[in-house]
C-alpha cells in the first residue's frame, strides 16, 4: 500500500517538473493548405446561368388537312426543304372517288338548271300571249331559282372535294429544315395530326426556363450571352425576345426565348445544348469569384477569405445574384488578392495557410510577405 502511494507521489512530482521545464505554449500546428484563385473582373453578365436548347425562331408543326393512310414520305429529319416541296402523301383513292361523285352531282344539277331555264323562257312567252296564267309563270320561275341554287351548291361541293384531293400531298409552306418526324408510312393519321416539325430558315434562339424567383429580374430586350457546350469559353451575344406571361402548371417555371444576334445565328446548329447567362449583378463593376468562396462571417454578413502575407483574412463584401458557378462581389477585396476558393468555413482569422492552386502546386505570390525596410 505504501509502495503505491510513493509511486503516485513520484509521478506527480515528475509531471510538475516537466511542466516547469516548458514555457506554457501549445505545440505548434502545421499550416493548413488552401486552394486559392484570383478574382476576375465582373463581366457584362452576372453569374446567372441557365441550360437551354437551340431552336428556330419559327417552328411549324406540319399536318394534313384531311385524314387517311400515309403511303409515302419524301423527306427525313434533318433534311433541308424548299418552299412548296412535297414532303409526304396520303392514299388518294377515296378522295378521288369523292371528287368524281361531287362532279357528277354538279353536272346533274347544272343540267336541271339549264332545263328549267328553257321552261322559264317558254313560260315567259306564253304569259305574254296570255296563254298561261301569271301564277303558273311564277311557279316555274321559283322552280328555276331552286334549281339554280342547287347547281351552285353542287359546284361548291365539287370544288371542296377537288381541293381535298390536293390535300393528300403535304407541302412545305416555306424553306427550312425538318427538325423532327412524327409519323411513318402505313400509319393512318387524322386531320391535323403532326407529321413533321419544320424549323424555318433565319433566326436562331435558345429556349430556357426561369424559376419563379427570377422572372421579375428580367424583361424583353435585356442583353444575354450564350455559351454552346461544344464551344466552352466562347460567348455569343443575344437578347431576351420573349417571356411567357404564365408559369408552366407542372414545373412552375417560365418559358423564355433568347434570340441570338443575326451575325452569329448562322453558325449555330439546331438542337445544340447551351447555357444562357442573363442580367447584370447588383455588385456593379466589381470582381467575380467562385461561388464556393462566398462565406458567412462571424457577424452573419458575407465575407470572402483572402490570403495576405501567408495568413487567412476575412474580407467583408457585398454580392450580386448567385450564379451556378460564380458571383459578382464588391467591397474590400482587391484585384490582386488571392481568394480561398474552397474550405473557407474551416479557417480562423490570422491563421497561417499554405496557398496552392487547383493542381496542388504552391502559389508563391499568395504566400509572399512584404520585404523589411
Amino acid at each position: 500500500m505504501q509502495g503505491r502511494v510513493r509511486y503516485g507521489v513520484l509521478a506527480a512530482i515528475v509531471a510538475i517538473a516537466l511542466a516547469g521545464c516548458g514555457n506554457g505554449d501549445e505545440a505548434p500546428q502545421a499550416a493548413r493548405p488552401v486552394w486559392v484563385v484570383q478574382p476576375q473582373p465582373a463581366g457584362g453578365s452576372a453569374g446567372l446561368a441557365f441550360p437551354g436548347e437551340v431552336r428556330a425562331r419559327e417552328e411549324s408543326p406540319l399536318a394534313f388537312r384531311i385524314g387517311g393512310e400515309l403511303v409515302a414520305r419524301r423527306v427525313d429529319a434533318g433534311a433541308r426543304v424548299a418552299e412548296g416541296q412535297a414532303l409526304a402523301e396520303l392514299d388518294p383513292g377515296d378522295q378521288a372517288l369523292q371528287a368524281r361523285a361531287a362532279r357528277a352531282q354538279y353536272a346533274a344539277a347544272e343540267a336541271e338548271r339549264v332545263r328549267l331555264k328553257g321552261e322559264l323562257d317558254r313560260y315567259a312567252q306564253l304569259v305574254g300571249q296570255q296563254l298561261v296564267s301569271r301564277s303558273a309563270y311564277e311557279a316555274q320561275e321559283a322552280a328555276y331559282k331552286a334549281a339554280a341554287g342547287q347547281a351552285d351548291a353542287a359546284r361548291a361541293q365539287w370544288e371542296v372535294t377537288r381541293n381535298q384531293s390536293a390535300y393528300t400531298t403535304l407541302r412545305a409552306p416555306h424553306a427550312g429544315v425538318i427538325a423532327s418526324r412524327q409519323a411513318e408510312v402505313g400509319q393512318v393519321v387524322a386531320a391535323g395530326q403532326t407529321i413533321f416539325m419544320l424549323a424555318a430558315d433565319g433566326g436562331r434562339e435558345v429556349a430556357i426556363d426561369l424559376p419563379e424567383d427570377r422572372i421579375g429580374q428580367f424583361k424583353v430586350g435585356d442583353p444575354a450571352e450564350v455559351e454552346l457546350w461544344s464551344r466552352p469559353g466562347q460567348r455569343l451575344p443575344a437578347r431576351i425576345r420573349e417571356l411567357a406571361p404564365a408559369a408552366d402548371p407542372q414545373t412552375r417555371s417560365y418559358a423564355v426565348r433568347v434570340a441570338l444576334d443575326a451575325a452569329v445565328a448562322g453558325d449555330v446548329a439546331l438542337g445544340q445544348s447551351a447555357r444562357v447567362f442573363l442580367g447584370r449583378g447588383d455588385a456593379g463593376a466589381g470582381l467575380q469569384v467562385p461561388l464556393s468562396a462566398l462565406q458567412q462571417g462571424a457577424d452573419g454578413k458575407p465575407v470572402v477569405w483572402a490570403v495576405r502575407e501567408g495568413k487567412a483574412v476575412p474580407v467583408p463584401v457585398e454580392h450580386g445574384p448567385l450564379g451556378s458557378e460564380s458571383v459578382d462581389v464588391r467591397g474590400g477585396l482587391r484585384a490582386g488578392d488571392w481568394v480561398v476558393a474552397a474550405g473557407g468555413h474551416l479557417l480562423r482569422e490570422g491563421e497561417e495557410v499554405v496557398p496552392v492552386d487547383r493542381a496542388n502546386r504552391p502559389v508563391a505570390a499568395a504566400a509572399a510577405k512584404p520585404k523589411a525596410d
